[in-house]
């Protein structure tokens, strides 16, 4: 009998234990927040082993508990915080299932002093895109991280991890310094822990994380900080219409209604026009949107609020925490339109100098204008995004320095005519413009073509003096070339000298070839004289149309002004300066970029694909 009470004595011991046993939590998104936030509401997700039927508490007095939310899956709860009349602490978020009680501390931080008036990248900035993995490794070390999914590096797969990190990005900071642009945009830097082909980063499978390849969280701010100490603003990519199917969010969903199609997989037509076209079908609109880029990148539905909310929260996380100058969200309009319109004016509100930059790749700057905010075309709908990226303008330039500009058309006369349709854009120099990046095709298809400078001469002059906010990827300067006939991963390839042992240090000038040295003493002049100066920042831009093949343009602010001549003919050119009087104050100027003084009273000549830059 002695021996049948102990055995119940045991198992009712044991029973207990199991009972007052804590619940396992795996997430807790976001880790941490704010106190002083313009935005008191807070959305904490939980993620653990059927905590949906917890009892829920909070300790702190002045931090109200205002909704918790279950999810068709157990595993989640969703807990909506007031921290209206909150001061910065550490509180405990508690758990209850019967006896069996969690505890998950939580801690509410100081904001740093000014943090809200964070400035953005404006057309006063250059961008420098930047792949992280293809452009320099800092830390050899954590090219392998042990669990993670793809265990291999091969920088002789295009389609693989080459190891580039934070840290390779770091060491270079005087070099992109020394360049002189203003800004580093980076392609996505969270984890993107995918079987294959996740190098570019546009599969995240941890929103709140660095992948581990790249370096970790603190590495991040690090690199933000040292990056801010060079006198250089600091860009994230960001992807809020999708994620990796290995992100914990999708591989056990909270709800079906967190992806569209219920989590189902149906391909997008690409087909985004959609959006603003009146013609189209519920049907055409729907796939277009709500479709997938890949079964491998599940879209995720900004129309469910607490996505929406989620999503929200960890770009205004990444800003708080990191101290980011600017986000670049891609495959903008394959979004919920009202659900990236409320992020836009959300972000915004809390950081009124910050600057959003949208990927809006659409063929004509009409369905582009429909994007940025305050758009007459889409009222009364507003998109509150106010930067928007000008991929026709790209396609333009990367026609107009190769092609003949006759006396009607062709050459020259294709950025002419584009510009002259500005009237469709609410804010023109709000306009991302670039002629290329990791999606098209260089500006040089192969090496053969960069034999031409001129061609490169010409378009960097247009780029950095006309009107919006000119991005450069990496290596343009020293013209690395690539197809995108070719594939994806030659045009994101490795930076020459970015790894050790590499035959060619491309950072060091001793080490480039002579034509690769002109073209960056070229683009650096360019860009060194660019770096503060008002006029191309702010001034205002008036052109004449293409005479002779020469195409002239002002960019005026106050009493100060830069004019600009290109020559769009294979041959010398001869023009009369009668036509150019008003944006011509003086009779003689100097060449910003040959140091040569000009005479302007009554003719210019221009050799063959000529570029004068004057300054009054």
């Amino acid at each position: 009998m002695k021996r049948v009470y102990l055995f119940i004595t045991i198992a009712l011991l044991f029973t207990f234990s199991q009972s007052a046993q804590a619940a396992v939590i795996h997430k807790v998104a976001p880790s941490f927040w704010w106190a002083g936030m313009k935005n008191p509401e807070l959305q904490i997700l939980l993620y653990g082993d059927n905590i949906s039927t917890s009892d829920v508490y909070i300790s702190s007095k002045d931090i109200v508990l205002k909704e918790v939310v279950k999810q068709e899956n157990p595993n989640y709860l969703l807990l909506y915080i007031d921290l209206s009349e909150a001061t910065p602490q550490t509180f405990n978020i508690q758990l209850k299932q019967g006896k069996k009680q969690t505890t998950i501390p939580y801690e509410i931080k100081q904001r740093e002093q000014g943090a809200a008036n964070r400035e953005g990248f404006n057309s006063g900035d250059v961008l420098y895109l930047i792949m992280p993995d293809r452009f320099a490794n800092g830390v050899p070390a954590n090219d392998l991280v042990p669990g993670m999914l793809e265990a291999k590096v091969d920088r002789n797969n295009s389609f693989a991890r080459h190891g580039g990190d934070l840290k390779g990005i770091e060491n270079h900071l005087d070099y992109i310094e020394d360049l002189g642009v203003t800004a580093i945009w980076l392609n996505p830097i969270q984890e993107n822990d995918m079987q294959e082909g996740s190098y570019h980063g546009y599969a995240i499978t941890d929103y709140y994380q660095v992948d581990r390849r790249f370096g970790t969280n603190e590495d991040f701010k690090q690199f933000v900080d040292r990056t801010h100490a060079k006198g250089l603003k600091v860009v994230m990519d960001m992807i809020f219409n999708h994620c990796g199917s290995e992100n914990y969010l999708f591989k056990d969903m909270p709800s079906k209604d967190w992806f569209n199609f219920k989590g189902e997989y149906v391909q997008t037509t690409f087909q985004t026009a959609t959006q603003s076209d009146n013609y189209a079908t519920e049907y055409a609109k729907k796939l277009a949107i709500d479709g997938w880029f890949t079964q491998v990148m599940p879209d995720l539905n900004q129309r469910n609020r607490h996505v929406e909310t989620y999503l929200t929260q960890n770009s205004i996380w990444w800003i708080e925490y990191a101290g980011i100058n600017g986000i670049r969200q891609d495959t903008h309009p394959y979004a919920d339109f009202e659900g990236m319109a409320d992020w836009c004016k959300a972000v915004n509100a809390e950081y009124p100098n910050f600057n959003i930059v949208g990927e809006t790749w659409l063929g004509s700057n009409v369905l582009i204008s429909y994007w940025q905010k305050d758009s007459k075309l889409a009222y009364p709908r507003n998109s509150y995004l106010p930067t928007v990226m000008d991929f026709p303008l790209m396609g333009e330039m990367n026609r107009a320095f190769d092609e003949e500009t006759t006396d009607w058309n062709g050459g020259l006369f294709r950025l002419y005519e584009y510009l002259s349709q500005d009237v469709v854009y609410t804010d023109p120099m709000n306009l991302l413009t670039f002629l290329d990046n990791h999606d098209t095709s260089r500006f040089y298809h192969s090496d053969a073509d960069t034999k031409n400078l001129n061609r490169y001469k010409q378009a960097m002059a247009f780029l950095l003096t006309t009107r919006g906010i000119p991005q450069i990827y990496y290596g343009t300067e020293i013209l690395m070339a690539a197809d995108k006939a070719d594939g994806d991963g030659s045009l994101r390839a490795d930076f020459p000298g970015g790894w050790a042992g590499d035959p060619v240090n491309c950072f060091d000038s001793q080490q480039r070839s002579a034509k690769q040295n002109e073209a960056f003493a070229y683009l650096q002049k360019l860009l060194q004289w660019r770096k503060g100066n008002e006029v191309i920042a702010k001034g205002t831009l008036k052109h004449v149309a293409p005479n002779k093949g020469v195409y002239a343009y002002e960019r005026k602010s106050g009493n100060r002004s830069v004019v600009v001549f290109l020559n769009g003919n294979d041959r010398e050119a001869s023009i009369d300066l009668t036509p150019y009087r008003e944006m011509l104050p003086k009779t003689t100027a100097t060449d910003v970029l040959t140091g040569r003084k000009i005479e302007l009273s009554n003719e210019l000549t221009l050799e063959s694909r000529g570029v004068y830059l004057f300054e009054f």
